[in-house]
């Protein structure tokens, strides 16, 4: 293995211009860079996954697979290669603007599977989504419906949190905190766009997205969510979309 003084760091701009960019049959734009440890394949099974129907909204967006990136006094970095020392340096993903392209550069190396390749991927495409379409108002009124109904958990630390300001009281006041509400619209919304996308591409386990930090949401209210979100993008020729339900015994 390579040490880190061995490895040249690209500026991201670099790497950004030396890359071949795809088009998916979808309209998501993406590369791979250096040594990502991701078969073609599997790449293209995995951004294939993004329903069509969001690729309007991230048409200015384009996803770069990488093995690292780092964030060194401002400027964003990419190893062609993974070394231990890179490893602690590097983050999940960084974002950049390079002209009209919103570029977002993924530290493949960074997680150990398929799974957590595939969820870091899904829930930055989620995020993008909302910053640029938004929330879909029949979703806001599903996921208040259940807070209000005080349906037990959520589906990341940021809605559990958001839901949880919105619908506190300060004395006998009934006043919605109408910027946490809108928050957690959001937060829930690109989760459970995150979520299904993922369901598309790995077969996994639902408590496996389990966090310490607060209570996962119940099963059948996340499943409502789902169904609500794949009526809303309807999965892509090729993908399926499933809930499968585990019996004990």
């Amino acid at each position: 293995m390579p040490s880190s003084a061995q490895i040249e760091l690209w500026p991201a701009e670099k790497v950004a211009a030396a890359s071949r960019v795809i088009y998916a049959p979808n309209g998501i734009r993406y590369a791979s860079w250096g040594e990502t440890r991701i078969t073609e394949a599997d790449l293209e099974r995995l951004v294939g996954a993004v329903p069509a129907t969001l690729s309007a909204a991230l048409s200015l967006h384009a996803y770069y697979f990488v093995p690292l990136a780092i964030a060194d006094t401002g400027d964003i970095l990419i190893a062609p290669a993974y070394t231990v020392d890179l490893g602690d340096r590097a983050i999940c993903h960084r974002n950049a603007t390079f002209g009209v392209t919103e570029a977002v550069f993924l530290s493949t190396r960074l997680v150990e599977d398929r799974f957590g390749l595939a969820f870091e991927f899904f829930i930055n495409v989620a995020h993008n989504f909302v910053e640029a379409a938004g929330v879909p108002e029949s979703f806001s009124e599903l996921v208040w419906s259940q807070a209000e109904a005080q349906v037990r958990g959520e589906t990341s630390q940021d809605a559990w949190e958001t839901r949880r300001r919105a619908q506190e009281r300060r004395g006998t006041s009934k006043t919605i905190d109408e910027r946490a509400r809108s928050s957690y619209f959001e937060s829930a919304f690109s989760d459970a766009l995150a979520v299904y996308m993922l369901s598309l591409a790995v077969d996994f386990d639902y408590h496996d997205l389990r966090e310490r930090e607060y209570p996962l949401l119940s099963a059948p209210a996340l499943a409502e969510r789902l169904r609500h979100v794949a009526g809303l993008f309807p999965a892509n020729q090729g993908y399926e979309f499933q809930i499968l339900y585990r019996r004990k015994g």
